[in-house]
């Protein structure tokens, strides 16, 4: 993929102070994450956020050194046969990958050979981050929205969160190069969407429908005592002291159409790692007592990065990283569902409650 498609000459240099990010170079063909993070796992200045340009490579195949972390439960829960509730499924960032999601959701049984819903009434959960980085967001909105109708009808779910992405993608929409203040300098929607992933034919296709349905997604929810969020923050507790005071603010303030506001939105939803060094269980517990729920379930952060265990650039001989399941973390409170599709990873769709 060629990093900077459709990108002004002009636009090359702008920086999005709140995210570290360097000047956007002139275009050439390069891999997604292809530069390491400047900073040591756990050494990152305050507030920093690692975009596709810093995130470390990830290979596919295995090694001596491979991290393989899996916990999920391999046999599909019975569905209540008068009509309850089926068995619980979440999903992790998907980033435009459409054939790597296919893929993981008919090897779990939620979908046919031909991408239809095939899981009669479980419940299955998008944690957000649909586009950008990958080839064919657009793609993947469309198959939630239909699987979306496609289980309703069955008797079950298919519902999705606003990630940060979601939100990165509607103010490039709607707000495209209007200066915003970040509270770093000046920056716009337009330059951190390019900067971050944003792919041109995703902006191409973008269609009034698909703004709509990512302006109403919740930010939150609580399914069988999992507190399901996109991102690994405390900054939900900045919106509102229950769910649906959350949801309703997000939405609202999408709603407002007012640029600050949703950059600040988008702003702290890019927040992460809160619950992955000493103070994490207390983060995360504090979440859980004001929201509900025994354990939280996010993506937005990927594991590799979470594990501090990363593999090299492409043909370095050093160890390499591997998942295949997701990471439970911060005393077991927390579940990272971001494999690192766009680093090589795993598009990771998984059952829960997970074996212990």
């Amino acid at each position: 993929m060629t990093q900077g498609a459709g990108l002004e000459p002009a636009m090359r240099t702008a920086t999005v102070r709140d995210f570290r990010v360097p000047p956007l170079p002139a275009p050439a063909h390069v891999h997604d994450a292809e530069q390491a993070s400047p900073y040591a796992p756990g050494d990152e200045p305050d507030g920093y956020t690692p975009t596709q340009r810093d995130l470390p490579v990830i290979s596919r195949d295995g090694g001596p050194g491979d991290t393989v972390v899996v916990r999920t439960v391999r046999e599909p829960l019975p569905a209540d046969s008068e009509g309850g509730l089926g068995p619980l499924y979440v999903v992790g960032d998907v980033h435009g990958y459409l054939d790597e999601l296919l893929a993981a959701l008919c090897a779990q049984g939620l979908i046919d050979a031909e991408g239809k819903w095939a899981a009669g009434n479980a419940r299955l959960w998008f944690l957000g981050d649909f586009t950008d980085r990958g080839p064919d967001g657009i793609g993947v909105i469309d198959l939630v929205m239909r699987l979306s109708a496609e289980a309703a009808a069955a008797g079950g779910y298919c519902k999705a969160l606003m990630g940060n992405h979601e939100l990165l993608l509607i103010g490039a929409k709607r707000f495209g190069d209007t200066p915003v203040n970040s509270g770093a300098g000046t920056a716009t929607f337009q330059a951190a969407w390019l900067l971050n992933g944003g792919q041109k034919a995703d902006m191409d296709r973008l269609q009034d429908v698909h703004l709509q349905w990512m302006s109403r997604l919740d930010a939150m929810e609580l399914e069988d005592d999992h507190l399901l969020v996109h991102s690994d923050t405390t900054a939900y507790l900045d919106y509102g002291d229950s769910l649906e005071a959350v949801n309703d603010t997000v939405r609202e303030t999408l709603t407002r159409n007012d640029a600050d506001e949703c950059w600040d939105l988008f702003r702290k939803f890019t927040k992460r790692f809160a619950f992955r060094d000493e103070s994490g269980p207390q983060a995360v517990q504090e979440l859980l007592g004001v929201f509900g729920g025994h354990r939280i379930v996010h993506g937005h952060s990927p594991i590799p990065y979470l594990l501090g265990e990363v593999g090299g650039e492409d043909g370095d001989d050093g160890p390499r990283t591997v998942i295949e399941g997701p990471h439970v973390y911060a005393d077991g409170l927390a579940v990272a569902m971001d494999g690192g599709v766009t680093m090589a990873g795993k598009l990771l769709v998984v059952q829960l409650p997970l074996a212990d």
